[in-house]
């Protein structure tokens, strides 16, 4: 009798932890973007985040693909190539080095130009970087981003980075237009 208790009790148990996390995995896969533009807007905003606190990795891992293919300027004289799971493990260990659990980190987004044709989209993105109060001025970068309309949902398929510096200016249909 105690057996069969015991069997009963670790069933019940193992359905309601498998059932909690099944439901976390439909909630984050029920978020629909039904416009690449909500993309675009929600990755920055995922990633930007208040001091004591960091981003929601797997959301931000929702966002694209699987397959998903990512290019960063790492420093002036490298790009890496990686995968959506390398993206987040870069930015946990820069968020690691600079402390920015600390102190918060924004990303925001300064223009973009969006290009759809049917199910696929392309976005430029000027945006800036900066780390609340710190003494260093914000860095502005380009973001490329390829996007794809599956199921009615659109995700990202890459993103390639690059940072402005000499020799390398702002594209222009990302530089602020002059008012006559």
């Amino acid at each position: 009798m105690k057996s069969l208790q015991f069997t009963i009790s670790l069933v019940i148990l193992i359905s309601l932890l498998c059932g909690n996390y099944l439901f976390a995995q439909q909630t984050i896969e029920r978020e629909k973007y039904t416009t690449p533009e909500s993309v675009i807007t929600k990755i920055y905003q995922l990633v930007t985040f208040p001091p004591d606190t960091t981003p929601d990795w797997e959301k931000v891992k929702s966002l694209f693909i699987d397959e998903a293919v990512i290019v960063l300027r790492t420093s002036f004289t490298k790009m890496d190539v990686m995968s959506k799971e390398g993206f987040v493990d870069l930015f946990i260990r820069d968020i690691k080095k600079y402390n920015m659990d600390k102190t918060g980190f924004q990303e925001q987004i300064i223009r973009k130009k969006m290009t759809v044709i049917g199910e696929v989209a392309h976005c430029f993105v000027l945006y800036e970087a900066s780390v609340p109060n710190s003494p260093n001025p914000p860095q502005r970068g380009v973001d490329s981003f390829q996007l794809l309309k599956r199921d009615g949902n659109w995700r990202i398929v890459s993103i390639i980075n690059e940072i402005p510096r000499q020799g390398v200016p702002i594209p222009g249909e990302l530089q602020e237009k002059e008012l006559n």
